[in-house]
């Protein structure tokens, strides 16, 4: 038997339930993981509120990392004891155990732990393919990026600089810029919709910034294409304040004729091979001290209610962990 996550109805934390349910066996193409540790991302807070709809009752969870304890037929390449992480799903990552495709998996080197892999990896391919297929950030790239004292935008903000931009990091409460500092900021201004123009123009010479990238949305979406130089791109790649509202496309051409995207992990992770890919970089950049785990806190699996009050209220101050 093992303990698995789910919930039947959108809700406040409480409605996550802890169960008892014998471990799964692998079927074809499938591996059974002991898991040793779960990423907790935003997205999970939105699926289980109902912001972001999924079928229920259902699981939760889209990283983890553990061992390998057993495979299905028709899997190639791993084996019982194999240390592996996972990203993008399935849904169910909030379990003791669990099966998934073992074309979704990844070998973990031995100086990689469990907790690091499953802090870093979802948010991390998130942060490649923003910064290497979306808009592809270089030396002198200037860049703005919201969030940067949060677990994707303290990621972007260490890679954008590895890869030689000028970064302007965007927090929401003047605490988190020393944080964001530590991130390699070049620049960081605490959020105003007035202000934040002004102070881009001035710290860029007048010319503002070639890409800006916003999961925040509708609070902050006009102000980031204020930032913006001519035919500078909008990257709006979430919606923590509520998806923005609907743009006049005539809007982009009076400021500059401006690009705007509305990017997803899933298409950019569609095949196995794409995915494995952009896994092989996020561990690459980990090991080699590019990207950090910045774990906040770990939490045991059964206080994964407690969890979801840290990340949803805005108390977390770096990534979170449960650990089964």
């Amino acid at each position: 038997m093992h303990t698995v996550i789910r919930f039947e109805r959108p809700g406040h934390p409480e409605v996550l339930e802890a169960f008892l349910a014998k471990a799964p066996a692998p079927t074809e193409g499938e591996v059974l993981l002991k898991q040793r540790a779960v990423g907790v991302n935003f997205l999970d807070v939105t699926q289980r509120n109902g912001a972001v709809p999924i079928p229920l009752p259902s699981g939760l969870g889209l990283e983890g990392a553990g061992i390998v304890e057993a495979i299905g037929s028709g899997v190639e390449g791993f084996r019982p004891g194999d240390r592996v992480a996972y990203a993008t799903g399935p849904l169910g990552a909030y379990a003791a155990s669990r099966c998934i495709p073992a074309s979704r998996l990844v070998k973990l080197p031995d100086d990689v732990s469990f907790e690091d892999a499953a802090a870093v990896l979802f948010k991390g391919i998130t942060a490649q393919y923003l910064l290497k297929s979306t808009y592809e950030v270089k030396a002198g790239t200037k860049v703005m990026i919201y969030g940067v004292a949060g677990g994707v935008g303290d990621i972007m903000a260490r890679w954008a600089k590895h890869l030689g931009a000028y970064v302007i990091g965007v927090v929401s409460r003047a605490v988190s810029i020393d944080k964001a500092k530590a991130a390699g900021c070049d620049d960081v201004f605490v959020f105003d919709a007035e202000q934040l123009p002004r102070q881009v123009a001035a710290a860029t010479n007048g010319d503002k910034v070639d890409v800006v990238y916003d999961p925040i949305g509708r609070s902050t979406f006009n102000c980031s294409l204020e930032c913006l130089r001519p035919r500078g791109l909008m990257v709006s790649f979430g919606a923590s304040s509520g998806a923005p509202a609907t743009v006049e496309v005539s809007q982009l051409n009076a400021k500059g004729s401006l690009f705007l995207t509305r990017p997803s992990l899933a298409a950019h992770t569609a095949t196995d091979a794409e995915y494995q890919e952009r896994a092989a970089d996020v561990i690459s950049a980990l090991r080699a001290g590019i990207i950090v785990a910045r774990i906040w806190r770990t939490f045991p699996l059964l206080d994964v209610a407690q969890a979801h009050e840290a990340l949803e209220s805005g108390h977390s101050q770096g990534t979170i962990v449960l650990i089964p």
